[in-house]
């Protein structure tokens, strides 16, 4: 399993899919082209999706909350953050009142890029038993 995400769009549509050299099952590396595709996207973001090894409830890593703060104070946007795992899927938006908390929003129903991002992250309904 290697951990993949995409920044999504204004009406759900993958904008750029992020599978960069280096990627692991424990981390996903920036690089210049997602903060390129970022910033170009910005006007039409909706958000950015990512996955975390295994099955179960995602909960955010103490990277993930920093990466949605740093890059939603780039932007000056607040976005959506949703996080899969092989049979799960939660969404995150910021609470406040901390910078850090971030907290769950509805994902009913699944949106039509959750099985390619699993696929990416070679993650199917087997790892889910």
């Amino acid at each position: 399993m290697l951990e993949s995400a995409a920044i999504i769009g204004a009406r759900g549509e993958v904008l750029y899919w992020h599978l960069p050299h280096g990627r692991s099952n424990v981390a996903l590396p920036d690089s210049p082209d997602l903060w390129s595709s970022l910033w170009q996207h910005r006007l039409v973001l909706s958000g950015v999706a990512h996955t975390h090894p295994g099955r179960g409830t995602p909960r955010p890593s103490w990277t993930d909350l920093t990466t949605f703060a740093a890059c939603e104070d780039g932007l000056g946007e607040r976005l959506r953050w949703w996080i899969a795992t092989a049979d799960r899927l939660r969404c995150f938006r910021w609470s406040g009142p901390s910078r850090y908390r971030y907290t769950p929003i509805p994902t009913n129903p699944a949106p039509g890029w959750l099985d390619q991002l699993r696929a990416h992250s070679h993650l199917n309904k087997e790892d889910a038993r």
